[in-house]
């Protein structure tokens, strides 16, 4: 009995040519063993289970194999002790975000302050990698329409699986806007987003700002141990415009210059007095101070202080590690022989301090015991400012971030701020008050740049090296450029990702009609068959009876109930039963007839139920075998006819392989007239 298995369109080809080319792929990539797999793995059972409901197992990699078996439609069965899991899981995970928020909120904020340099950069490039994308979102959308087509052509002649497909067809919609509509509504906010950027990096030639100065940060601490003489005359050689530093006073009334409340850090206190290492640096006596060393720490360290300080010649290494603390008076003395502007933050003494209330007036009397020149000093300190405008009048009282009404009210025309609460405060306002604005701590060349385009004066900084390098600010571009850029990407992405959809479009549609046309064509198939026919013998003659094709819904269990049990159903959407049936009346020893042109078991191919215009062949079809089958009333014999065809004696046995329209001709010419010999049986 031949036998036909219902074939994919054109997986029958695809499937030869896998083998043939390749076959180890079939035996790796075989999509029983991944769902297989990844179902082992998500409920460590290995058994293979015509299941769709999956339980989890004890795998770290739970969340990732749940996504794959949903992706591949198999239902999650979720246990209450997973579900109290997961609702664990994202309330860790919460509370570490707002750990993070909270802690890191300088990083979020200097991370938000980077798109005014990089958004219009960000925007193009985004535009680009929006491109890049179109290829895969392109071909998923219209591979996943073109399923969804197929789909529903076949549930209009299946109505048993009509519910079962409309569900598969909501998937594949759903999962079509869940891929399209996030590619498209980015797509449409990047084409639109220069209409909302505000840059300060994007402005006319003519519009910017002079260059900020600089205020060494502690000197240049990445050339010299900070707070020390050699930091300070390595930032005045970079061409430094101001110099910054932090003041304590000593227990015996001696201004000096340390960063830190101890002495642990940049200093060899735990070496020379271990137990005092924790002690307020203002209750050492000078004396003591002076002695300590306050370079080694810079160049004996196992880390870097700085991610990108270079490394030391041998003549700075030796100065650095004989380096000690410095008093303030050494620090002025320095920039009244360079003409360099001092700021400082003047820290106060513990409560044990001779000086707790007093500190501000002692180091006034020693600035101005100095004889620097008052315009040089940069003022600071907001305790007992009327003191200090009484007594040095000629000192530049610098504020913090005040209100613009409270620095009117006590006149102060420069604010020291630093530079992330400046930006998200209003800086247009201060700018339109002509506020002078020095920033800390600046370090970074695009942050540089950022501050040059928006028109700072000046910005503490460790880098100054690298900074004073910098003759025009980064990332800077006119408006004519930007918007010629904007228009240009916005035109070739457009056209880009049109023509990639197109493409797409049009290769599954060529891929369609060939495998449409391969259903009625299989030259490999026919060519067997020849081969077949031609090795029987032209004087033979097949003894084997016609075939009977009924198409479901008609079964044979009414007129041949025994002949069902050996026929076998074979899936698709149309199902067909063929039942070879013998004459009573013929001999078994009578000559071979031709068989009919039909492929062999491997190669059988169905035609195409979702080709609209052999639907009335197949209704006829059906009329005509239906009305052979059917048994008359009125005779008395069985009126199953057979076709019986001699072959010419003449035909060579070795017939060649003729063209795919040729077979396929043959087959609908064979096919016909098998079913023309079984009316004119019936007439008869």
């Amino acid at each position: 009995m031949l036998k036909a298995n219902r074939v994919e369109p054109g997986s029958s080809q695809k499937n030869r040519s896998l083998k043939e080319r390749n076959p180890c792929v079939l035996c790796t990539c075989n999509r029983q063993c991944y769902i297989t797999l990844i179902t082992g793995c998500y409920t460590c059972e290995w058994q293979v289970k015509q299941e769709k409901m999956s339980r989890p197992g004890p795998c770290c990699c739970s969340w990732v194999l749940a996504f794959l078996l949903v992706w591949e439609g198999y239902e999650l069965y979720l246990h209450w002790c997973h579900k109290i899991v997961i609702l664990i899981v994202i309330m860790i995970c919460s509370f570490f975000l707002w750990i993070l928020c909270k802690f890191w909120r300088d990083r979020w904020l200097t991370a938000g302050l980077s798109l005014q340099v990089f958004a219009p950069y960000i925007h193009l490039s985004s535009i680009t990698v929006m491109v890049i994308l179109s290829w895969p979102v392109a071909f998923y959308l219209i591979h996943l329409e073109e399923e969804a087509r197929v789909r529903r052509y076949k549930m209009a002649h299946n109505d048993r699986e009509r519910t079962k497909r409309c569900n598969i067809i909501t998937k594949l919609r759903a999962l079509q806007v869940a891929i399209g509509l996030p590619f498209f509504f980015i797509l449409l906010c990047l084409y639109v987003v220069p209409l909302g950027i505000h840059s300060p990096c994007i402005q006319e030639e003519g519009k910017l700002g002079p260059k900020p100065d600089f205020f060494g940060h502690r000197g240049a601490p990445m050339l010299g141990p900070e707070n020390t003489m050699m930091a300070f005359e390595k930032a005045v050689e970079q061409g430094a415009y101001g110099l910054e530093s932090d003041v304590h006073l000593s227990y015996d009334l001696v201004p000096f210059l340390m960063h830190d409340s101890d002495l642990r850090r940049t200093t060899n206190i735990r070496e020379v007095m271990p137990n005092a290492s924790f002690t307020h640096s203002s209750l050492f006596t000078w004396s003591f101070l002076s002695t300590l060393n306050a370079g080694k720490w810079f160049v004996q360290s196992r880390f870097k202080p700085f991610y990108k300080m270079k490394r030391l010649s041998k003549a700075d290494r030796e100065k650095a590690e004989n380096q000690t603390i410095p008093r303030l008076t050494d620090l002025l003395e320095l920039a009244q022989k360079e003409q360099k502007f001092v700021i400082f933050d003047l820290n106060g003494p513990t409560r044990k301090h001779p000086l707790r209330n007093t500190y501000v007036r002692h180091v006034v009397s020693v600035i101005l015991a100095s004889k620097i020149e008052q315009h040089l000093i940069f003022w600071l300190s907001s305790f007992d400012r009327q003191y200090v405008r009484n007594a040095a009048p000629g000192f530049q009282q610098v504020g913090r971030l005040f209100s613009i009404e409270r620095l009117t009210k006590e006149n102060i025309s420069i604010i020291n701020v630093d530079y992330k609460r400046l930006f998200y405060s209003g800086l247009r306002d201060y700018k339109a008050a002509n506020i002078t604005i020095n920033l800390y701590i600046v370090n970074e060349p695009w942050l540089y740049s950022l501050a040059w385009c928006s028109r700072i004066h000046s910005v503490t900084t460790d880098n100054i090296q690298i900074l004073r390098q910098i003759n025009h600010p980064y990332f800077f571009m006119t408006p004519g450029y930007y918007m010629f850029m904007w228009l240009f990407m916005d035109s070739v992405s457009a056209v880009l990702i049109v023509t990639i959809f197109y493409f797409h479009w049009w290769r599954e549609r060529k891929k369609e009609m060939f495998d449409n046309a391969s259903i009625y064509t299989d030259p490999k198939s026919i060519s067997l068959q020849k081969r077949e026919q031609g090795s029987q013998g032209s004087s033979n003659v097949s003894t084997k009876a016609p075939f009977r094709v009924m198409e479901s819904p008609w079964t044979l269990a009414a007129l041949y109930p025994t002949l069902t049990k050996n026929t076998k159903k074979h899936p698709g959407t149309r199902h067909f039963l063929v039942v070879p049936k013998k004459k009573a009346s013929e001999p078994e020893q009578a000559k071979k007839t031709i068989k009919p042109l039909m492929p062999q078991k491997d190669a059988v191919r169905q035609l195409a139920s979702t080709e609209k215009s052999f639907e009335p062949t197949w209704d006829a079809t059906r009329k005509a075998t239906f009305q052979t089958a059917l048994p008359s009333p009125k005779m008395n014999k069985p009126t199953i006819s057979s076709l019986e065809i001699l072959e010419s004696e003449t035909e060579p046995e070795n017939t060649s392989s003729s063209e795919p329209s040729q077979e396929s001709s043959l087959m609908f010419s064979t096919t016909s007239s098998i079913f023309s010999s079984g009316l004119l049986s019936k007439k008869n």
